[in-house]
């Protein structure tokens, strides 16, 4: 900025020389200028993103100290063109606009993750934090006398154990790996406040709450709106949770502030709590279908479910995965090298070369999972079409919605049409098929909710560094009802145990998606004309519903969210009363379950 501050006082003062010092010059920009800047942006991101997203294929997929070195230097790259067109973008803010010229400026000025400080030698050590970071993360290993195990391992310990020793064990060893990130973070998070505030955020959490196409300030009320329409049905389900695992561990184990130990729920994060639905489930609930098990029986390999999955999408009106997918894409873990395994969808050039990064188990959660990572997919290559700018989806928790909302319809209906089964599950085992959900989707609602409130604290000061793991701790217990099984100090640094907090990404989006996918859910039935329960519908091969949702999709960001919500669910609004409806039936008999027991936290 230095140096442009000197030509620019050299270029006046020539000026004022020629015209004898009448009058100050004025450069003022145009419509034109606007427009030229624009192109010129679209095309830089058009030429360096797909460079950028294939160093950062690279080191995601081959984990050394050259890659990760590669990747810094690609984020340095990238932040400093971000942040260089946002701050260019501002010269732009006074002039009238058409509303898509507009639109498209505030994109440039609000996409930013981070935004680095306009310093280069900030911008440089930003990125080598992110980079060092996400490959701290990618590589985090637990170790005992030279025996080492990887998040892959000490997580089916987590699901499948019942032993509270091994169990404790294997929550504690994840959170060895994130300690030595605490100092990085925290510079991290000076370093991206810095960059924030040079685009005229408060800090960067406001600039996150920014890109919703609302007052920043009205978007955490609408969060609270949302999670104050599910609460109850999560308390309801903390409740009957907690007293079962109390009845299996005992009161010494558990305590008796109401809260459940996050190691005993069935997953590293107790963010989706299906890994105890054998001790929780309602005891006429009949038998739910054992899709892992099916899955083996009928020979599906990590392809041939990735297969299944895009005839879903196919099913629907989208056209069939490029070639490309299916020969770049990476989806079991390799034995030669260490590779992020954390799931993930990858659109390349911003046109065909689409992929996911996955190490697919052949079980049920992998199933679901790959049909969510195949919605980004599908969804990035319908709005292929769009300026660059617009190629995303209408709101972040959109693009993650898009594939629940798909992963809704992975039902018996669905599993006899595949062929997985000869003939659907009478009604009455729905009642333990909610219990299961409710575990995965609704578990995960305050989570989901939580992870950004510790972050937006953090980012503006109101949790400090010396504060972080106590903060993190204070949330959960509010929102969860979760809580350490053990004493944790400031000497630990919890949250880096959870891949989006090093790895820098967002996490509303996927409260949002939560509730959203409920929501699309319930009026794409409606457009596929079923009638029915609403746990029981699958748009699978519905034209109808298939058309709604493609003109979604085929939209991108071009448009506000609401323009896209009004399309896909007749409302310009979000609404959480379509997950109470989901799960009406079992709402019911947990409440009467629940009668006479001591609830809440």
């Amino acid at each position: 900025m230095k140096n442009i501050f000197i030509l620019c006082l050299l270029l006046m003062l020539m000026a004022c020389q020629q015209q004898g010092m009448n009058k100050p010059v004025t450069t003022q920009v145009t419509v034109e200028d606007a427009q030229a800047f624009l192109d010129r942006v679209e095309e830089t991101y058009i030429k360096e993103g797909e460079y950028a997203a294939r160093v950062a294929w690279v080191q995601a997929n081959f984990i050394t100290e050259d890659t990760i070195w590669l990747g810094a230097k690609s984020i340095e790259k990238m932040g400093a063109l971000s942040v260089k067109f946002a701050n260019e973008a501002k010269q732009f803010d006074a002039l009238d606009l058409s509303d898509d010229m507009r639109r498209r400026l505030n994109i440039i000025k609000g996409s930013l993750t981070l935004a680095a400080p306009d310093d280069a030698e900030k911008n440089a050590e930003l990125a080598q934090i992110m980079a060092k970071l996400e490959a701290m993360y990618g590589a985090g290993k637990y170790c005992v006398d030279g025996e080492c195990q990887n998040l892959g391992e000490l997580s089916k310990t987590i699901a499948e154990s019942r032993d509270h020793k091994a169990l404790l064990e294997a929550w504690q060893g994840w959170r060895t790996i994130s300690p030595a990130m605490r100092e990085k973070y925290k510079r991290m998070v000076e370093l991206a406040n810095e960059g924030a505030r040079d685009l005229g955020y408060d800090d960067t959490g406001a600039m996150w709450r920014a890109g919703y196409d609302m007052p920043a300030s009205e978007f955490p009320v609408e969060l609270d709106r949302l999670w104050s329409q599910v609460k109850p049905l999560y308390d309801s389900l903390q409740c009957h949770v907690k007293t079962k695992l109390t009845e299996h561990y005992g009161d010494e184990i558990m305590g008796d502030d109401g809260m459940i130990p996050a190691h005993l729920l069935g997953n590293m994060w107790a963010q989706d709590w299906t890994g105890v639905y054998d001790l929780v489930k309602p005891a006429d609930a009949g038998s739910t279908l054992d899709v892992t098990a099916l899955l083996a029986e009928h020979e599906y390999d990590a392809e041939k479910m990735v297969k299944t999955a895009e005839g879903f999408f196919t099913s629907l009106g989208l056209e069939p995965l490029p070639e490309t997918f299916w020969q770049r894409s990476l989806f079991t873990k390799p034995q030669d090298r260490d590779v992020v395994c954390h799931a993930s969808a990858w659109d390349i050039d911003n046109l065909e070369d689409i992929r996911i990064k996955m190490c697919i188990k052949e079980d049920y959660e992998d199933f679901v999972t790959i049909h969510h990572e195949l919605g980004h997919n599908f969804y990035q290559r319908a709005y292929k079409d769009k300026s660059i700018l617009y190629r995303n989806g209408a709101n972040d928790g959109f693009h993650e919605a898009i594939g629940d909302t798909v992963a809704l319809s992975i039902t018996p209906q669905y599993f006899k049409e595949i062929g997985l089964i000869d003939e659907v599950p009478a009604s009455s085992n729905d009642l333990g098929m909610l219990m299961q959900k409710a575990l995965e989707k609704i578990a995960f609602v305050p989570f989901g909710l939580m992870i950004d409130q510790w972050r937006w604290k953090v980012f503006n000061g109101e949790i400090s560094p010396e504060e972080y793991n106590a903060g993190w701790w204070s949330l959960r217990n509010q929102y969860q009802g979760v809580k350490s099984p053990v004493a944790r100090t400031e000497d630990h640094f919890d949250p880096g145990a959870k891949y989006h907090i090093p790895g820098n990404t967002p996490y509303t989006r996927y409260f949002l998606a939560h509730i959203l996918q409920f929501q699309f859910h319930r009026e794409l039935c409606k457009t596929a004309g079923y009638e029915g329960d609403l746990h029981r519908c699958s748009i699978y091969n519905n034209q109808a519903a298939g058309e709604k949702l493609i003109k979604v999709l085929e939209m991108g960001a071009e448009k506000p969210w609401q323009d896209a919500m009004e399309i896909v669910a007749n409302s310009r609004e979000m609404d959480a009363t379509a997950v109470v409806d989901y799960f009406a039936p079992l709402k019911v008999w947990l409440d009467e379950q629940n009668q006479g027991r001591d609830c809440g936290w």
